[in-house]
Protein backbone atom coordinates (compact mmCIF):
# COMPACT_ATOMS: atom_id res chain seq x y z
CA UNK A 1 0.00 0.00 0.00
CA UNK A 2 1.35 3.46 -0.91
CA UNK A 3 1.90 6.35 1.48
CA UNK A 4 -1.01 8.24 -0.12
CA UNK A 5 -3.36 5.29 0.30
CA UNK A 6 -2.36 5.02 3.97
CA UNK A 7 -3.01 8.73 4.54
CA UNK A 8 -6.45 8.45 2.96
CA UNK A 9 -7.33 5.36 5.00
CA UNK A 10 -6.22 7.06 8.22
CA UNK A 11 -8.75 9.82 7.43
CA UNK A 12 -11.47 7.22 6.78
CA UNK A 13 -11.41 7.57 2.99
CA UNK A 14 -11.42 4.56 0.69
CA UNK A 15 -8.37 5.08 -1.57
CA UNK A 16 -9.80 4.72 -5.08
CA UNK A 17 -7.56 5.32 -8.09
CA UNK A 18 -9.07 8.78 -8.71
CA UNK A 19 -8.79 9.86 -5.07
CA UNK A 20 -5.17 8.78 -5.02
CA UNK A 21 -4.44 10.70 -8.25
CA UNK A 22 -6.19 13.85 -6.98
CA UNK A 23 -4.26 13.67 -3.71
CA UNK A 24 -0.98 13.29 -5.62
CA UNK A 25 -1.89 16.26 -7.84
CA UNK A 26 -2.64 18.43 -4.81
CA UNK A 27 0.61 17.34 -3.15
CA UNK A 28 2.58 18.66 -6.16
CA UNK A 29 1.11 22.15 -5.80
CA UNK A 30 3.00 24.93 -4.04
CA UNK A 31 -0.11 27.14 -3.96
CA UNK A 32 -3.80 26.63 -3.28
CA UNK A 33 -5.74 25.59 -6.38
CA UNK A 34 -9.26 26.07 -7.65
CA UNK A 35 -11.47 23.16 -8.66
CA UNK A 36 -11.06 24.27 -12.29
CA UNK A 37 -7.28 23.83 -11.97
CA UNK A 38 -7.83 20.27 -10.79
CA UNK A 39 -10.24 19.67 -13.65
CA UNK A 40 -7.60 20.88 -16.14
CA UNK A 41 -5.13 18.35 -14.74
CA UNK A 42 -7.65 15.53 -15.31
CA UNK A 43 -9.24 16.41 -18.65
CA UNK A 44 -10.66 12.91 -19.15
CA UNK A 45 -12.14 12.66 -15.65
CA UNK A 46 -15.76 13.38 -14.84
CA UNK A 47 -16.19 16.83 -13.24
CA UNK A 48 -18.71 15.48 -10.76
CA UNK A 49 -16.25 12.83 -9.59
CA UNK A 50 -13.56 15.47 -9.06
CA UNK A 51 -15.98 17.73 -7.18
CA UNK A 52 -17.11 14.87 -4.94
CA UNK A 53 -13.51 13.86 -4.32
CA UNK A 54 -12.58 17.38 -3.18
CA UNK A 55 -15.70 17.63 -1.00
CA UNK A 56 -14.93 14.24 0.58
CA UNK A 57 -11.34 15.38 1.21
CA UNK A 58 -12.64 18.59 2.78
CA UNK A 59 -15.19 16.83 4.98
CA UNK A 60 -12.57 14.35 6.24
CA UNK A 61 -9.87 16.99 6.85
CA UNK A 62 -7.53 16.10 3.99
CA UNK A 63 -7.87 19.53 2.36
CA UNK A 64 -9.12 22.87 3.55
CA UNK A 65 -11.02 25.46 1.60
CA UNK A 66 -9.73 29.01 1.23
CA UNK A 67 -11.91 31.97 0.34
CA UNK A 68 -9.27 34.45 -0.77
CA UNK A 69 -11.72 37.12 -1.87
CA UNK A 70 -11.36 36.45 -5.60
CA UNK A 71 -14.77 34.78 -5.83
CA UNK A 72 -13.17 31.42 -6.61
CA UNK A 73 -12.71 28.95 -3.75
CA UNK A 74 -9.26 27.42 -3.51
CA UNK A 75 -8.14 24.17 -1.88
CA UNK A 76 -4.89 23.12 -0.25
CA UNK A 77 -3.76 19.90 1.40
CA UNK A 78 -3.74 19.92 5.16
CA UNK A 79 -0.46 19.21 6.91
CA UNK A 80 -0.08 15.78 8.56
CA UNK A 81 -1.74 15.79 11.97
CA UNK A 82 -4.07 18.66 11.09
CA UNK A 83 -7.69 18.17 12.07
CA UNK A 84 -8.85 21.55 10.66
CA UNK A 85 -9.88 22.37 14.20
CA UNK A 86 -10.90 25.99 14.86
CA UNK A 87 -9.06 26.04 18.17
CA UNK A 88 -5.75 24.53 17.05
CA UNK A 89 -5.13 24.25 13.31
CA UNK A 90 -6.16 27.53 11.69
CA UNK A 91 -3.44 29.50 9.94
CA UNK A 92 -3.03 32.60 7.80
CA UNK A 93 -3.32 32.64 4.02
CA UNK A 94 -1.64 35.10 1.68
CA UNK A 95 -3.05 36.17 -1.69
CA UNK A 96 -0.71 37.96 -4.10
CA UNK A 97 -2.47 40.75 -5.95
CA UNK A 98 0.15 40.59 -8.70
CA UNK A 99 0.44 36.89 -9.66
CA UNK A 100 -2.98 35.94 -8.18
CA UNK A 101 -1.61 32.99 -6.19
CA UNK A 102 -2.82 32.04 -2.72
CA UNK A 103 -0.56 30.22 -0.29
CA UNK A 104 -0.95 28.77 3.20
CA UNK A 105 1.22 30.31 5.88
CA UNK A 106 0.90 27.32 8.19
CA UNK A 107 3.60 28.50 10.56
CA UNK A 108 1.51 31.62 11.34
CA UNK A 109 -1.50 30.57 13.40
CA UNK A 110 -4.69 32.62 13.71
CA UNK A 111 -5.01 33.73 17.32
CA UNK A 112 -8.06 32.57 19.22
CA UNK A 113 -10.74 35.21 19.51
CA UNK A 114 -13.22 35.27 22.35
CA UNK A 115 -16.73 35.64 21.01
CA UNK A 116 -19.57 37.11 23.05
CA UNK A 117 -21.78 34.66 24.91
CA UNK A 118 -24.26 32.95 22.62
CA UNK A 119 -22.00 33.14 19.53
CA UNK A 120 -20.35 30.02 18.16
CA UNK A 121 -17.66 30.05 15.46
CA UNK A 122 -18.04 27.53 12.66
CA UNK A 123 -15.29 28.74 10.35
CA UNK A 124 -12.45 31.24 10.45
CA UNK A 125 -10.60 32.53 7.42
CA UNK A 126 -7.88 35.17 7.51
CA UNK A 127 -6.35 36.21 4.20
CA UNK A 128 -3.63 38.81 3.90
CA UNK A 129 -3.42 40.46 0.48
CA UNK A 130 -0.34 42.07 -0.95
CA UNK A 131 2.70 41.16 -3.02
CA UNK A 132 4.41 37.79 -2.60
CA UNK A 133 8.15 37.20 -2.34
CA UNK A 134 8.33 36.09 -6.02
CA UNK A 135 6.72 39.33 -7.24
CA UNK A 136 8.56 41.78 -4.97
Amino acid sequence: MSNVEERLQIKGIRPTAMRTLVYQQLAKQKTAVALTDIELAFTKADRTTLYRTIKTFEKKGVVHQIDDGTGILKYALCKPGCQCDIDNDLHLHFHCNNCETTVCLTEHKIPQISLPQGYEAEDVNLVIKGTCANCT
